[in-house]
């Protein structure tokens, strides 16, 4: 298209020979209050007259140079004057001379190159700019002007030579274009596409490359386009490449209505690619898929980018086990899931151990292991990959330090899934042996007990027990086993042998659960009274409100054995539970135990509310404390306020004080009655 345009204009940067006047020179002087270095022109009466003008004005030049010879404007204007006279070979003097003097400056070679060419000295002008650009080979200017000259004479040969001798140099970009623009005017594209290798070589910037593929896209064919874009990616790299490559690649399949080949670029590029420099890229692939994919293919545009995400954030931080646990999940939920892709994710995660023998630095990274067996189970259908996830990380833990319980039943319930018993009792079998831990006699007692294996069961209590004798838990749940099993005696047995223990974690849970055992396997009274014992054994070992306040309830909750077919309470058990009551306030009040008397007669006061008579109720309303605002001083002589709780009942002097407030606040009552 631009072979048809003529030859080319390359734009003269350099502004063009002034024409400078004698009476513009002397215009000048007189604005800068010189001496007058020309004089208007006139009319001369012989050519002697001519030549003392001349003369003199030469001199005049001379001699302002010759004061200033670094002013190039001078030498300049002197050399135009000579020119104006037409005495070609004094300017050309004149020129040299002011190259001696500052033979770098661009403007004055463009002036002398500017003046042969007026005149058609071309081989002068060619000579000048040979000798400019051998001097300054780094200024575009003067090249420019050489190659515009060489082509405007019809010498392209010439012109080519001088584009070669400019291109050794590796001048920027705008220059290797005017060269290419040259051979594709006349039709030269095999050289162009030389021009265009050596090009990119120099400056391998995307452009370069995009701007290779549009000549190849018009002069050449689609293979040519493919091969520019292949050479690209093959030469910047993984680590310098450009997704505007890329886009302009998938752009032109996509022309060709080769939407599988642009497909494939775009997900070629979003692999390699970091996120930080395909932002562009993703939106022209979402873009792409809307207009020419599926539903898939824009699933999987997503997938792309969260997976560049997730390939960048292990990257910055490997140990960031949330990181590779999200990464798994994406590969495990995409459409195409692809085994091995998901393997290599959870291969590379687990791959991160961490540094410490500590514990809490295991936590996440050991549902790395879980979570990748799991998919080879469940997902992956692959038992014996499965079972192997397993081995390799009971294998890695540090059993020696520590454990993990949820790894051990894990692999004990995967091999009773796939139906192998003899397996999952020796997993656990070896994990109480190797590093007996509550949570896995728990469990294995728990598979022994769906496997109604109870000889098993007891077993696995015994040594649990005979590890750790102070597990309440382990006790309470050995009995629940023989009450379940209606052997009561080893149930009673078991208890007894528990509450004897020197030293247990939570002795109320025990005796609770001792209590209840004995009140559920009591049907006559006679066998009431094993609960009752219990609860006299255990007042004697702590005096807490509450265990007072159960003794009182049970007691509350004995059946009539005279009258059976009554549902009523019997009246001996309200006796016996008031009876627990007092005692238990005659000891608190004693002991001047406060906070656990005010508890004890507040359950006690709602016991007698549903359960006593009109008196019972006064006798304990008595009883009730008083909360009242107290000061004490403190150790720095200051004072505080505090609550305190006062019983009426404890002392006459305080019944007397409670009696005259009931009095105070009676009449002050009855006067805001009588003021209404």
């Amino acid at each position: 298209m631009e072979a048809s345009r003529g030859p080319p204009r390359v734009k003269n940067k350099a502004p063009a020979p002034q024409q400078i006047s004698a009476e513009q020179l002397l215009r000048e002087a007189v604005d800068r209050q010189e001496p007058a270095l020309t004089a208007p022109t006139q009319r001369f009466a012989d050519l002697e007259e001519l030549h003392e003008y001349q003369g003199r004005k030469r001199k005049d030049f001379e001699d302002y140079v010759r004061r200033n010879r670094l002013n190039m404007g001078n030498w300049m204007r002197y050399a135009a004057w000579e020119l104006e006279q037409k005495e070609y070979r004094r300017a050309r003097s004149v020129f040299e001379r002011a190259l001696d003097c500052e033979p770098t400056n661009v403007q004055l070679w463009v002036r002398y190159v500017e003046s042969e060419m007026k005149e058609r000295n071309i081989n002068h002008a060619r000579n000048v700019l040979d000798r400019a650009v051998t001097i300054m080979p780094r200024v575009d200017k003067l090249w420019y002007k050489y190659v515009y000259m060489e082509e405007m004479l019809g010498n392209v040969a010439g012109t080519r030579a001088v584009f070669e001798r400019w291109m050794s140099w590796e001048p920027d970009e705008a220059a290797w274009n005017a060269y290419i623009k040259l051979e594709k005017r006349y039709g030269e594209y095999e050289r162009a596409r030389n021009i265009f290798e050596r090009f990119t070589i120099v400056h391998p910037e995307a452009r370069n490359w995009i701007k290779w593929a549009r000549f190849e896209e018009e002069n050449g064919t689609s293979d040519l386009v493919r091969d520019v874009f292949g050479m690209s990616i093959e030469t910047l790299g993984d680590e310098f490449m450009d997704e505007k490559i890329f886009i302009a690649y998938a752009r032109f399949e996509a022309k060709l209505k080769e939407y599988e080949r642009a497909q494939a670029i775009y997900k070629y590029a979003l692999d390699r690619m970091p996120r930080s420099k395909s932002a562009i890229l993703h939106k022209e692939y979402t873009t792409f898929e809307k207009q020419f994919g599926d539903r898939e293919g824009v699933e999987d545009v997503v997938l792309a980018k969260r997976r560049v995400m997730y390939e960048e954030q292990v990257k910055e931080n490997p140990k960031s086990y949330d990181t590779w646990f999200d990464y798994a999940r994406l590969e495990e939920s995409s459409p195409s899931s692809d085994p091995e892709r998901v393997r290599d994710v959870y291969e590379r995660a687990i791959a991160q151990v961490p540094p410490s023998q500590e514990k809490r630095h295991w936590r996440r990274y050991i549902y790395l292991w879980i979570f990748y067996a799991l998919y080879e189970e469940l997902q992956a259908r692959d038992n014996t990959r499965a079972a192997q996830v397993y081995s390799e990380a009971l294998k890695l833990v540090p059993h020696k330090h520590f454990t993990f319980a949820k790894l051990w039943v894990r692999k004990a319930q995967f091999h009773l899934r796939q139906s192998d018993l003899t397996q999952a009792r020796k997993t656990m079998g070896l994990a109480v042996g190797m590093c007996p831990k509550n949570k896995l006699f728990r469990a294995y007692v728990e598979i022994e007990l769906q496997l109604f294996e109870f000889l098993r069961c007891r077993t696995l209590y015994e040594k649990w027990i005979e590890w750790d004798s102070g597990n309440c838990s382990a006790w309470i749940k050995f009995a629940e086993l023989e009450r379940g099993l209606d052997d009561l005696e080893r149930a009673r047995a078991i208890y007894e042998l528990a509450v004897t223990q020197p030293v247990l974690d939570m002795p109320e849970l025990l005796w609770k659960a001792y209590i209840d055992f004995e009140e559920e396997a009591a049907e006559e009274a006679e066998e009431y009274e094993r609960a009752r014992k219990l609860y006299e054994r255990l007042l004697q070992k702590t005096e807490h409100v509450k265990v007072w306040i159960s003794y009182a309830q049970f007691e509350l909750n004995v059946p009539d054995f005279e009258h059976p077919e009554s549902e009523a309470v019997a009246p001996k058990s309200i006796t016996r539970a008031r009876a627990v009551f007092e005692r238990a306030h005659k000891l608190y009040k004693d002991r001047r135990l406060v906070e656990e008397r005010v508890a004890l007669l507040s359950a006690w006061k709602s016991f007698e509310d549903t359960h006593g008579g009109e008196k019972e109720r006064e006798a304990v309303a008595k009883q009730m404390p008083r909360r009242v605002k107290k000061r004490r001083r403190l150790d720095d002589d200051s004072f505080e306020e505090y609550m305190d709780y006062v019983f009426p009942a404890d002392d006459e002097g305080s019944a007397g004080m409670s009696k005259l407030m009931a009095m105070a606040q009676k009449w002050k009552r009855e006067q805001e009655e009588g003021a209404g």
